[in-house]
């Protein structure tokens, strides 16, 4: 039969873990051999994603998105905390933000705070500011360059594989 589609407000994930793909109502048998490195971009901003997402996958990672924080917290709850490599995530989001994606998983999943990057354009504000300076996670600062992106998830992933 063909492939089912995902309905509207369904994220899309590309080799998603079995968990998740129970959740969506699809079996599928995971794929053996060597891993490949796995991010989740999380951001409202499609073009944003689309970017990042390119970027990651010129660099041989697979890729998942979510464009919202209660969708990604949906998404984190049902993996490991191995499963992705590096979480990037958009800081001001409708919805669910970034700043309270980090508190819901301070609580439930800390272990995935160490594969954690923020991204904003908000800096400057107060509830920002404040945040950023309490957090231990690295932040870009938008728009960033490639190069610095690189450098950032390379120096995450050596933490994350030393601790």
């Amino acid at each position: 039969p063909p492939p089912r589609r995902p309905s509207a407000g369904t994220p899309i994930l590309r080799d998603a873990p079995a968990a998740v793909l129970r959740h969506s109502g699809e079996h599928r048998a995971l794929a053996s051999g060597p891993r490949k490195p796995r991010v989740l971009v999380i951001d409202d901003e499609a073009p944003i994603r689309n970017a990042v997402r390119r970027f990651f996958e010129g660099r041989g990672w697979t890729v998942d998105e979510s464009a919202d924080g209660e969708q990604a917290l949906r998404v984190l709850a049902d993996i490991p905390a191995d499963h992705f490599d590096v979480i990037i995530c958009d800081l001001k989001m409708p919805g669910v933000s970034g700043m309270e994606l980090y508190a819901t998983l301070s609580r439930r999943q800390p272990a995935l705070l160490g594969r954690l990057i923020f991204a904003t354009g908000d800096v400057a504000s107060t509830d920002a500011a404040s945040f950023l300076q309490q957090i231990r996670c690295p932040v870009l600062e938008k728009p960033y360059e490639l190069r610095v992106l690189a450098e950032t998830v390379d120096r995450v992933r050596s933490s994350a594989a030393a601790a």
